[in-house]
């Protein structure tokens, strides 16, 4: 048998494996899982029903065209058919707009922290990530990417709201970036979290892109939508972008299931912007509580809190876990939770209580 090994590209080499939220343990003492961005109420009214129909026909391929979920958004968001790309989660889409972008030799801009995987789908095409560090108000320092820019820049990314800080870019900032950015750099608006915003100083991505062609937009189900499970996202783009994101997209990615019941998400919004609703009542409670222990938050515009706590993060999160519920540690830096059941969110609070009275 040959020893020789198949070659791979180097370019894997040194590239962080993305780790997702971790789950409550089914026999241990933390009930509540707050690691991953995930929408804890059950599906909208009438979504189960369509993707149970849908399931009926599984053993058939899905649309590829996704032309039912895209007729959807072309008349939500009121723009040309031509100007929309489906993936797999906005996280997918993310990939193939790097692909279509960037290879080797050329730079990717994003903040750090930021979502984590920037840096993955940067690096699987051969690229190179620039990662340019947070203001010390955990926002994106809008100055210093665009000093970044170089020759060979092809994309930019800003995460509005960032995850997983929370923390968001206001409209008279985030124009005058996008005005001094060259035209052939691509700016991706990565609205993950766009529904739970309330500051209305932060604009629109949908909006800022009519103009301004290269600017694209991600939008995903997974957050407020709480299709999660089903691996849905879209883009919103001018042609060539959008033309260059149906070419990268896996064929078929997007199941019927996941189409289904993104169109039946879609029309569905009064119920969906009731639990929205909901969760941000939530979130201010969960702010008031922590910076009445005497915390800094980070202001947050996300379904999610950010705590940085630097070389206790670890500590912190064990004693989260202890007290019933799994967050999200980001070793060194801080800790990101999530926005769940308010029984949840009690027994978080309290952990964070114990554990400050503790420092």
């Amino acid at each position: 048998m040959s020893e020789k090994t198949p070659k791979l590209r180097a370019a894997l080499d040194g590239i962080p494996t993305y780790k997702p939220g971790r789950p409550a343990a089914a026999d241990g003492p933390a009930a509540y899982k707050l690691s991953s961005n995930e929408n804890p109420y059950p599906p909208l009214p009438g979504v189960l029903e369509s993707a149970v129909t849908a399931a009926g026909s599984f053993n058939r391929y899905p649309d590829m065209a996704c032309k039912g979920l895209m007729a959807e958004l072309a008349e939500r968001f009121s723009v040309p058919l031509s100007h929309l790309a489906t993936g797999t989660g906005s996280v997918g889409v993310a990939q193939q707009l790097v692909q279509s972008t960037a290879g080797p030799g050329d730079g990717v801009i994003y903040a750090w922290r930021s979502f984590e995987a920037y840096p993955i789908v940067t690096q699987v095409s051969g690229a190179t990530p620039v990662q340019v560090p947070l203001t010390s108000g955990e926002v994106h320092d809008l100055d210093a990417m665009l000093a970044a820019v170089t020759d060979r820049t092809r994309l930019i990314f800003v995460c509005n709201p960032n995850n997983p800080t929370g923390t968001v870019v206001r409209r008279a900032e985030l124009e005058a970036f996008l005005d001094r950015v060259p035209g052939d750099v691509l700016v991706v608006l990565d609205e993950a979290y766009r529904e739970f915003i309330r500051d209305e100083q932060v604009p629109d991505g949908i909006e800022l892109y009519r103009d301004r062609p290269n600017v694209c937009v991600l939008r995903t189900f997974s957050k407020a939508y709480g299709l999660a499970g089903l691996r849905v996202g879209f883009a919103v783009a001018h042609e060539p972008v959008a033309a260059a994101l149906r070419k990268t997209a896996v064929p078929f990615g997007v199941s019927q299931l996941a189409q289904e019941a993104a169109v039946a998400s879609l029309r569905s919004e009064a119920a969906l912007l009731e639990r929205v609703d909901a969760l941000v009542a939530e979130r201010a409670r969960v702010v008031e509580g922590l910076t009445g222990q005497g915390w800094t938050v980070a202001e947050t515009q996300a379904n999610f809190v950010w705590l940085r706590l630097g070389d206790r993060t670890v500590d912190f999160a064990a004693a989260c876990e202890r007290a019933g519920v799994v967050v999200r540690p980001f070793p060194g830096e801080g800790v990101r939770v999530t926005i769940g059941e308010s029984a949840a969110m009690d027994l978080f609070l309290q952990a964070a209580a114990e554990f400050r009275k503790a420092l």
